[in-house]
């Protein structure tokens, strides 16, 4: 989760919410990345997003079976629904996210009959240092 939660802080410093992912096989990290979407222009520029692109581009395929996903927020439900696209077997996340979450909260994007794919989930892991990452910065926003 270190490594997510250092994509997070280079997210945040570039001006964007500050959500960090990674992608791990093992020991090794596949690929990492932190949110893009105003650098990008492009609203599916979420972390979890690139880093499953990112990692895909790496193995060569659109299929992660038996890789990890940690993320520093709960993925909303199209990154949820992309997580389950790519197989991912386990996600780790920090920070519930009761406004836009798709995977605990709000949408449930797992428990629908039409979910292929249900990797195990984890959460609240480093959950205060991902809260506190993005509480600042939205306080920063509102200053």
């Amino acid at each position: 989760m270190e490594i997510a939660l250092e994509e997070a802080r280079a997210a945040g410093a570039r001006g964007e919410v500050p959500v960090g992912a990674c992608v791990v096989l093992g020991d090794r990290v596949v690929a990492r990345a932190g949110n893009r979407t105003r650098e990008l222009h492009d609203p599916t520029a979420h972390a979890e997003v690139l880093a499953l692109r990112a990692a895909c581009a790496v193995l060569g395929s659109e299929r992660l079976g038996g890789h990890d996903l940690y993320v520093t927020l709960e993925p909303c439900p199209m990154c949820a629904a992309a997580i389950s696209f790519a197989r991912i077997g386990r996600l780790y996340f920090g920070a519930s996210d009761p406004k836009s979450g798709g995977v605990t909260v709000g949408a449930r994007v797992y428990s629908h009959p039409q979910c292929h794919h249900v990797p195990e989930v984890y959460d609240g892991i480093a959950a205060g240092e991902a809260e506190r990452l993005l509480k600042d910065f939205f306080a920063g926003r509102r200053d």
